[in-house]
């Protein structure tokens, strides 16, 4: 405990050191904003509607933008994370589907231990907003399943920054898992009917800590430049599981992204037009 202790105290030391010996204090202006487009392969499991589990083809976006704050000497990160995915899977004896759907935001910080001029780890806190569904096509009394669950995630990261023949590369991996929630979903076989019509609706929401809702979210990326811009290549690993109300439900999801990296400057209204109006696009 004492060892772990000094040794944060020694990151957080050498982290402010080095913030102090690079004074920017525009710094926080500066936004990292990328989309990604990708595809891959997930398992999808919701007793609700099924015993079975399914698998399928996965489609996702995914948006993130992350700048510094003035927080702390400006060693606090704010990073914004929004997502989105759509999937058709088939269970294993082929003669039933399902479409899936997931919204994801996660909003947060992570205070950054500067480890030299190419090495960072971050570490903090996310919150984790999910909202989806799960619709069988051969299900008549119960054909879909409502997702809704927010969560408050611990967050880490690490990014190393290096060079191949003068090529500039950014390796990233991050991992965020919750630590404490509050889900929805219908007790063992209560209709929807019964809850948004009957109102009978008790025990429908529920307080999830890992052991009722164990998940965890993890990306490697890496980004380079590609002629005039930045390339960036993602691989997700999204674990998405739970067991509350006699039910069980999990997603599993390996997914492979591409997108293009943008640094931008945000310009507050305070500062004026830097432009006159007739030199605007808009």
């Amino acid at each position: 405990m004492r060892k772990s202790a000094a040794l944060i105290a020694i990151l957080i030391g050498l982290s402010g050191k080095l913030s102090a010996q690079k004074d920017f204090p525009e710094a926080n202006r500066y936004i990292t904003r990328a989309t990604s487009y990708g595809v891959g392969y997930t398992k999808i499991l919701d007793t609700y509607l099924s015993p079975q589990e399914y698998m399928g083809v996965e489609g996702r976006i995914y948006r993130e933008s992350m700048r510094l704050t003035r927080l702390f000497d400006g060693n606090i990160s704010l990073q914004n994370i929004f997502q989105a995915n759509l999937s058709y899977t088939h269970n294993k004896v082929d003669n039933n589907n399902t479409f899936a759907g997931l919204v994801n935001w996660d909003y947060g910080l992570h205070y950054q231990f500067r480890l030299g001029n190419n090495l960072k780890l971050l570490a903090g806190a996310l919150g984790d907003f999910n909202c989806g569904f799960v619709y069988n096509l051969q299900n008549t009394n119960n054909p879909a399943s409502a997702k809704a669950y927010i969560n408050l995630a611990a967050s880490g990261m690490a990014i190393y920054r290096f060079h191949i023949k003068n090529i500039p590369f950014v390796a990233r991996y991050q991992a965020n898992v919750p630590v404490a929630g509050v889900l929805f979903s219908p007790n063992y076989g209560q209709s929807y009917y019964e809850i948004f019509t009957l109102g009978n609706s008790d025990g429908v929401i529920k307080f999830t800590t890992p052991k009722t809702q164990p998940a965890i979210r993890q990306l490697l990326s890496l980004d380079f430049p590609v002629l005039s811009a930045k390339l960036r290549l993602s691989y997700l690993w999204d674990i998405q599981q739970s067991n509350v109300n006699q039910l069980k439900t999990h997603t599993y999801s390996h997914i492979f992204m591409a997108g293009f990296v943008k640094e931008l400057y945000r310009v507050k209204h305070k500062d004026g037009d830097l432009l006159p109006s007739r030199m605007k696009a808009y």
